[in-house]
């Protein structure tokens, strides 16, 4: 019988830690180091001969850098003749380039997705991509998990009447009426145009907002210009207060100081990146989602005391 275990890559540690604890799964370090010119060098010394492995690594910033070092344990995990090697990517990067914009643009997320293919990754768990239609940029199969889960006992807990659930943009639509449906509260869009990547300019909101509490839910905040930007247009709207909930912290320096001078009182998101913990931040584990889906593909129990 094939045992599985968790790899644990450089991006997030305590992630994979608190997954093999819930799976009770067992835990394999990859060694990644690094030549001195910054060549990434990685190096699986346990034997895991004729296993199932499940590596855990976002590729958070630097992008580039954990993508390729990703792609760089599963081919060691190959190389040690590994059964079958499954990538466990709770935020995934490039995710916001899947399409040509313009001529001369590449589909970067095809472009890194077919990375890790060529490197042997059969499998790929991520949790809520840019756009749920990126999951057929894969060449493999691909389990798209959601948050709602988590974010949504988190939200409940805030204990608010008045809610009125809001998508900072169309993009974010169907994750706002997911939300919306499941707090049975009223949904508000925030209509945008985008000049340049990563600027957005909002225009105004879509649905009545005078007087209510709202909730902006997207899937990731950056720099935080987005949020901010829908926080401003809503206060501007007449709303009594604005919260945030997002599920990928991959903030830039001065993101969070961003959204906060726009007004936005609460902030919940998930610990899918390794982040500094911030008092001004509420932060959800995902290791839940990851150890439910490791036990359905591998076959291992999971602990119910987590």
């Amino acid at each position: 019988m094939r045992t599985p275990a968790i790899v644990v890559g450089d991006a997030h540690p305590e992630l994979a830690r608190d997954i093999a604890a819930i799976a009770d799964a067992e835990l394999i370090p990859a060694g990644v180091s690094a030549f001195a010119d910054g060549e990434t060098r990685v190096r699986i010394d346990a034997d895991v001969r004729g296993r199932d492995l499940y590596i855990v690594q976002p590729t958070s910033p630097p992008v580039s850098e954990r993508l390729m070092t990703l792609a760089l344990i599963a081919d060691a995990a190959r190389a040690a003749d590994a059964a079958r090697v499954s990538a466990f990517i709770p935020y995934f990067g490039y995710a916001r380039q899947d399409t040509r914009n313009a001529p001369g643009e590449p589909r970067s997320a095809q472009i890194a997705a077919r990375i890790l293919g060529g490197a042997g990754v059969e499998r790929v768990v991520v949790l809520e991509l840019h756009s749920p239609a990126l999951e057929s940029a894969f060449e493999m199969p691909a389990t798209h998990l959601r948050a709602d889960e988590p974010m949504l006992t988190a939200i409940r807990r805030w204990g608010i009447g008045d809610l009125v659930i809001v998508s900072p943009d169309a993009g974010g639509l169907k994750r706002a009426q997911r939300y919306a449906a499941a707090l049975s509260a009223p949904l508000a869009v925030v209509v945008k145009t985008r000049p340049r990547a990563d600027v957005a300019v909002p225009l105004h909101v879509l649905g009545e907002v005078r007087g209510r509490a709202c909730l902006i839910v997207d899937d990731m905040a950056s720099t935080g210009r987005t949020i901010g930007g829908a926080a401003q247009a809503l206060h501007d709207a007449g709303a009594r207060e604005v919260r945030a909930a997002f599920i990928h912290a991959v903030m830039a320096p001065g993101a969070l100081e961003h959204i906060q001078a726009a007004g936005v009182r609460n902030i919940v998101t998930t610990d899918s990146v390794r982040a500094a913990r911030d008092p001004r931040v509420e932060t959800v584990p995902v290791a839940g989602l990851f150890a439910k889906a490791l036990a359905t593909l591998g076959g291992v129990a999971v602990s119910t005391g987590r």
